[in-house]
């Protein structure tokens, strides 16, 4: 049965037929612009089919007559990147970390690539820019566990802390004072007192006082005997106001009970040399190289 066309009484537009409750719909056409505008965009859809590649098929895809290729051009510009870093790649597989910092031009390279590494290999532990979060510890301050000259951030890159893949890696353990029961509760409450002592912040002075001859005996030899600290052995410092496991009464007295014992992975045959130059150099230059 065709539908029934008639014209509405207030616009003089003809109506589709269709009716909603009482509401009629107007069959207003389309604006000429666009319409115009959508052929247009058919149109170049089509020329763009032609002229690039666009349609798969079982053995391949259209190349289209200009026979162009973005993934060739990356790979292309890639290669040219490639081949401008490596003069200066090659420069610094020849010089050691002293002498890439001593060279401007080196340097500003280094410390790019470097960021580069680091944003992708150490950030994820060592935070953003190397400020350090949770357990992990800051690399833009001047206390250093392991020592902070080029020299040794290049050994502790190159061989890791505490890790069984490298036979090199730095390695120091903390006894568990507590539960090897080398001392009591009470002896490890007068240690926290004394260690808290160091930096002025102990809340009983008697217990500090109680504990400098346990902290002589069984901390000093590391430590320092005045918590000086002792890069050698990877013995923190414990007179100022930086603490990796936290620097509370009952974080110190945890840490002494049963230490906690950082590891980190060598990047010595993960990362190329020269990249762990430019890493040794950006993390150096972060503000608190020795």
């Amino acid at each position: 049965m065709p539908v029934k066309v008639e014209k509405d009484a207030l616009t003089g537009t003809e109506t589709t037929g269709h009716e909603w409750d009482g509401i009629k719909e107007l069959n207003t056409p389309l604006p000429k612009w666009w319409l115009y505008t959508f052929y247009a965009t058919i149109l170049f859809s089509v020329i763009w089919w032609i002229l690039y590649p666009a349609w798969p098929s079982l053995t391949g895809y259209t190349k289209g007559i200009l026979g162009s290729n973005q993934r060739l051009e990356v790979e292309q510009r890639l290669a040219e990147a490639r081949a401008r870093q490596q003069v200066w790649l090659e420069r610094i597989a020849a010089k050691s970390p002293a002498e890439i910092k001593a060279d401007p031009d080196l340097a500003r390279f280094a410390m790019v690539g470097g960021a580069a590494a680091f944003g992708t290999n150490c950030a994820p532990c060592h935070g953003v820019g190397g400020a350090g979060q949770s357990f992990f510890p800051a690399l833009v301050d001047d206390e250093w566990i392991w020592g902070g000259t080029l020299e040794e951030i290049e050994y502790s890159i190159r061989h890791g802390i505490r890790n069984a893949d490298d036979p090199g890696a730095r390695a120091a353990a903390m006894p568990a004072f507590g539960t090897d029961g080398i001392l009591d509760r009470g002896q490890i409450r007068d240690v926290t007192q004394f260690v808290l002592s160091l930096s002025g912040r102990a809340s009983d002075p008697a217990a500090a006082e109680r504990g400098a001859p346990l902290y002589a005996e069984n901390c000093a030899s590391c430590h320092g005997e005045r918590g000086e600290g002792m890069t050698a052995l990877g013995a923190p410092r414990l007179d100022d106001a930086i603490w990796l496991y936290g620097g509370t009464a009952q974080e110190i007295e945890a840490q002494i009970w049963r230490p906690r014992l950082g590891v980190m992975p060598p990047w010595q045959g993960r990362l190329s040399d020269e990249t762990i130059k430019m890493l040794t150099v950006y993390v150096h230059g972060l503000g608190g190289g020795q």
